[in-house]
């Protein structure tokens, strides 16, 4: 981890920070400082001030400082069954112990019954920008001999972060700022089988797609050669498209052609065949993540090894709002439509009102 982020557990400050801090305030190229007297141009003994500049440009500045008082919300899923290394990935994309098992370590934990739901959060912050990062854990998910049904209770806690973000818009007095809970993003873990995707994987996929910005990656991809990994990328993107699978980035919600573009490229890639590690080796002189290996390290971010440096890019570099905004003006967007055409629903029959009236007013 470098020396300008930090993260903190609680109270617990893992290392420190030094950055800019937030008041320093660039202001745009065009403005020249002048002195009083000088106010349309005219030389009073020093720069003058541009006079055709407005200045509308700088509210890309009042928007940067504006976000960076109030910081990020980040809450990401992780899916899978137990050993595919759901923990060591989140460790990895974060540099630091985010994960529940590194927080919460416990003797050897147990393979849960029934599905559990677990969430940790931590504030991190890196070069002034300030970001709560929650990280929800899925034990229990396909370690079952029957897991029949076993995306439900998935279902049903996605649902309810948009049922607590429903009530609390549509409050009197509502909060200034609406804490978010909703999941932003789901990583799902696929097992290197090598062959195809199980039932499991298909149907959690079809039914959770619709709800959430579903990501699948390949675990511990360094069990595959290249050429197993290939054919099995391919194979699965076949079986996405065959069942109507609709993973992140959505085709559907390309904004322009640029997105387009961009966004076919990393279509491409998925699933992102991954390896992760949180131990760090010297190669070549170097310090760098890896997997010690008899023939060799495993290089976690050399997307010559692996697509790990892929994932990162999509999730934390370049697609981090994108995946929010889709989360808001998507996904939650169609839960609270359709929460509220429910409540219109009850209000009309315990009124008596027919049902093709209530219809026709919606029209």
């Amino acid at each position: 981890m470098g020396d300008d982020t930090y993260f903190t557990h609680g109270p617990e400050v893992i290392s420190s920070y030094s950055g800019m801090t937030m008041s320093e305030a660039v202001m745009p190229d065009a403005v020249v400082s002048t002195p009083m007297g000088g106010l349309y141009g005219e030389k009073v003994g020093g720069p003058v001030v541009d006079f055709s500049y407005v200045g509308i440009d700088a509210i890309l500045e009042q928007m940067r400082r504006k976000a960076m008082k109030q910081g990020f919300e980040l809450n990401i899923m992780v899916v899978g069954q137990s050993g595919l290394g759901k923990s060591t990935l989140m460790n990895t994309l974060f540099k630091s112990k985010v994960s529940r098992k590194s927080v919460l370590a416990t003797a050897q934990e147990k393979i849960p019954k029934t599905i559990e739901i677990k969430s940790i959060s931590h504030d991190i912050e890196e070069k002034g920008v300030r970001m709560k990062l929650t990280v929800i854990d899925t034990p229990g998910f396909g370690d079952q001999i029957n897991n029949e049904n076993c995306w439900q209770p998935i279902m049903k806690f996605i649902n309810d972060q948009y049922e607590a973000y429903l009530q609390e818009e549509i409050n009197i007095n509502r909060k200034k700022r609406i804490p978010d809970s909703r999941v932003h993003c789901c990583i799902y873990f696929i097992p290197p089988t090598g062959h195809c995707l199980r039932p499991l994987d298909v149907e959690f996929m079809r039914r959770l797609s619709k709800v959430v910005n579903i990501v699948p990656v390949i675990a511990k991809a360094d069990t595959l050669t290249l050429e197993e990994r290939d054919f099995f990328k391919k194979k699965i993107r076949e079986e996405l498209r065959a069942n109507g699978i609709d993973v992140y980035p959505q085709k559907e919600f390309d904004e322009d052609a640029e997105d387009r573009m961009i966004n076919e490229k990393i279509r491409e890639m998925i699933p992102f065949a991954v390896v992760g590690s949180d131990q760090e080796y010297q190669v070549n002189g170097r310090r760098l993540l890896g997997r010690k290996t008899k023939w060799g390290t495993i290089e976690v971010e050399n997307i010559a090894h692996c697509e790990f440096a892929y994932l990162r890019d999509l999730l934390i570099r370049t697609h981090m709002q994108n995946i929010k905004d889709i989360t808001s003006s998507i996904h939650y967007e169609m839960y609270r439509v359709r929460r509220l055409n429910e409540n219109n629903s009850v209000v009309a029959h315990a009124n008596g009102i027919p049902e093709h009236h209530l219809a026709a007013h919606e029209m």
